[in-house]
């Protein structure tokens, strides 16, 4: 297992408890407010494959219903509120690491602004379009772990099943990766057939990783990222490093 696997697994575990939990609510209902808009206004989300995304999202943070039925209304006009926009900011941080910025935000300016700061604070930079994308694949991702069978068998069953790439990810727990459209479609396939997925998303994968190779840098990259990450507007952040796993060992306090 890479190093960049071993902090994806942590980050996901850490998610929704270090995260306040009104400012977790405030940006799934801006990716409510976002996927509504960018389908045109649907708002059914059996027709709408980001709302359904969200909505799931939303459901296992236990966002209250009145929230989620709130947000809906206000992305199809019916309430109070700002226009929300999405955008993607590109950069690199220490040791040349490649990293995406997915935003939504009622203010670009001051976003951009945000970011601006936190990379030029903490040894990034700012990169035009497509610099850093380029290097990354927008997927479908779940994680499943993995009981009464060995890892090998449930990576050939799950690739029967349909899956595009399988990774394990740490002892008994694997990475599995689809099409995007079609993450929601195999979360239920693989629950039918007896897998319990433990989280599932949109993700940008990198296609190459950058290896760190001394603590320091390893320490700057993971604060930099969390910086971003602490920003209202910031939805996702996303980075191609490989850091050794003892060098993640902190991270997990």
């Amino acid at each position: 297992m890479s190093g960049h696997s071993k902090w994806a697994t942590i980050h996901r575990q850490k998610e929704t408890a270090d995260q306040k939990r009104g400012q977790l609510f405030t940006k799934i209902g801006n990716a409510i407010l976002v996927a509504v808009r960018e389908s045109g206004g649907v708002v059914d989300p059996e027709h709408n494959f980001r709302l359904r995304l969200a909505i799931e999202k939303a459901r296992a943070v236990n966002m209250p219903k009145e929230n989620i039925q709130r947000a809906i209304d206000r992305a199809a006009g019916r309430g109070e509120g700002l226009a929300i926009l999405e955008t993607t900011y590109e950069g690199y941080g220490p040791g040349g690491v490649g990293i995406l910025v997915e935003t939504a935000t009622d203010n670009k300016q001051r976003t951009i602004q945000e970011i601006k700061n936190i990379f030029d604070k903490n040894g990034g930079s700012m990169a035009s379009p497509g610099a850093v994308s380029f290097n990354f694949k927008k997927m479908g991702l779940l994680t499943v772990e993995i009981v009464n069978e060995s890892v090998e068998e449930a990576m050939l069953r799950l690739i029967d099943l349909g899956a595009e790439e399988v990774e394990e990810a740490e002892d008994n727990v694997l990475e599995i990766y689809v099409h995007p459209e079609n993450l929601i479609d195999f979360k239920e396939k693989i629950t039918a057939a007896g897998y319990q997925p433990k989280s599932f998303e949109l993700t940008e994968k990198p296609l190459s990783l950058i290896p760190i190779t001394d603590r320091k840098t390893a320490g700057q990259v993971l604060n930099l990222l969390e910086k971003l990450e602490s920003l209202d507007d910031v939805q996702k952040v996303y980075a191609n490093f490989d850091i050794p796993e003892e060098f993640l060992e902190g991270a997990q306090n």
